[in-house]
């Protein structure tokens, strides 16, 4: 029995900002969304509430940040309590996935379309990052 279609959306954690992909499992394609601007180092609740009543996803993926060696960093726990919230707040599964070098290949996607990054394409850079978690994770066939 095949699966339903899902609509996904993907988050990239930051401190500072926080990238958003839109997914959809039928295509297996994911898409850089926005990128959300933290105020005073919470997440933009507003907005992501507007996103999430907009697209009504079935699924959100959260990117988890390590090291290289897999350990944990800083920031890993802070995203695995924005998943926690974003699950708690919106009633809906939370998945977490692997981000290790997503914000380094995104930037090396920008670059390759133009040779100097702008300050648009360095905020377009967690979006991205989004995109490539979310794709990432479908492309493993977790739905």
């Amino acid at each position: 029995m095949k699966k339903k279609p899902l609509t996904l959306l993907g988050f990239d954690y930051g401190t500072r900002r926080i990238g958003i992909a839109l997914g959809q499992t039928l295509t297996q394609h994911a898409r850089p969304l926005t990128t959300l601007e933290s105020k005073n180092t919470k997440p933009d609740w507003e907005n992501i509430s507007k996103i999430i009543h907009e697209w009504q996803p079935q699924k959100i993926v959260v990117g988890l940040p390590l090291h290289m060696d897999g350990t944990e960093q800083d920031i890993t726990q802070k995203a695995r309590r924005f998943g926690n919230q974003l699950k708690g707040r919106y009633n809906l599964p939370v998945e977490f996935a692997d981000e290790r070098l997503t914000s380094h290949e995104a930037e090396d996607l920008i670059r390759q379309s133009d040779k100097s990054l702008t300050q648009h394409d360095k905020k377009h850079i967690d979006a991205v990052a989004a995109q490539l978690i979310l794709q990432s994770w479908m492309s493993q066939g977790e739905q």
